[in-house]
């Protein structure tokens, strides 16, 4: 059967489908190919799809209705569905708020609307975020958690999606899966990244922005940790039983908040090289600390995050320093 990743030539996006294919999955990726980033970066993680032959990909946008249809068109048959595709970061939602409504928001809705047309659909699994804790400051963050004092528009568009996710699995009783993932790293990272940026910056001989000078947590999950728990919550939908709608969420994290200024050390020690660090204030959006509650997706998904940063982080930066030719 074939499997409908939205997002595909992005950094979750292309390692799913990867992992998908590797498994033997027949996989449609969708993409717009937005220029948010480097879109050459895109094209690459495309060109090594294209290498597997159970893949084939459709270049168009989820906020567009008439791309919409023809997907719907040319994937009737499809069950299983996985929509990654987003705004993502939280400063360039200062600057573009409305990239965030249309790609998250609208695409979000198109996306559902898809899925309660698509006869047969055993399953709808969809990226949301760490964001949506907000400012919470109960430590770690859990599912049963409030969610409902974003600080970030992007924040905010997570969580209307996890809120129409749910309200359409009401409705139309579509088996749907909302992953709340915490600070994704590893090869093939987006250049707005922490790692990707810090390891840049030190190549380059330039100083590097830490925020709230250095004093900050994030629960830094290797990506494909990220992918393993993608693919045990498509593996497993929701049942559809009594009145509760056939809606889960999940936090999909490393269970380890590390301290920012570690993750600086063992990027220096990967590159060989010492950051000069440029300490900044605490970024509006931004958060202190983010650490993952991860007991429902260990147990209802069996996702246990096996790598961690002193083992990720030299692994991004091999990659790194061999697609740059540092």
């Amino acid at each position: 059967m074939t499997v409908l990743v939205t997002g595909s030539a992005g950094f979750i996006g292309f390692h799913t489908c990867t992992a998908l294919l590797e498994r033997g999955e027949r996989v449609v990726g969708i993409d717009n190919l937005n220029d948010y980033y480097d879109v050459s970066l895109k094209k690459a993680r495309l060109s090594k799809l294209d290498a597997h032959k159970g893949f084939s990909f459709h270049h168009g946008d989820i906020t567009d209705d008439a791309d919409i249809a023809e997907i719907e068109r040319q994937n009737s048959k499809t069950t299983r569905l996985i929509h990654l595709a987003a705004q993502a970061g939280v400063r360039y939602s200062l600057e573009n708020p409305h990239a965030y409504v249309q790609t998250n928001v609208v695409g979000q809705l198109n996306i559902l609307e898809l899925a309660r047309r698509l006869d047969g659909l055993e399953h709808l699994v969809y990226a949301s975020s760490s964001s949506v804790y907000g400012g919470n400051t109960d430590l770690p963050f859990a599912i049963r958690d409030r969610v409902d004092t974003p600080i970030s528009l992007y924040a905010a568009t997570k969580r209307m999606d996890e809120l129409m996710g749910h309200c359409y699995s009401h409705l139309y009783r579509i088996p749907a899966t909302g992953l709340r993932f915490f600070t994704v790293y590893g090869p093939w990272g987006r250049p707005d990244m922490a790692a990707y940026k810090f390891a840049k910056a030190i190549f380059d001989g330039q100083p590097i922005s830490v925020f709230n000078s250095g004093d900050m947590k994030r629960d830094f999950t290797y990506v494909d940790d990220t992918v393993a728990g993608v693919i045990a919550a498509l593996d497993k939908a929701p049942s559809d039983h009594d009145n509760a709608p056939p809606h889960r969420l999940y936090n999909i994290g490393n269970n380890h908040p590390e301290d920012l200024m570690r993750f600086i050390a063992i990027i220096e020690a990967a590159t060989g090289r010492k950051a000069e660090l440029q300490l900044e204030p605490m970024q509006p959006g931004d958060v202190r600390e983010t650490y993952a509650d991860i007991s429902e997706s260990e147990r209802e998904l069996g996702y246990s995050p096996k790598v961690t940063i002193d083992e990720g982080i030299p692994r991004f930066v091999e990659w790194f320093r061999s697609y740059y030719g540092y």
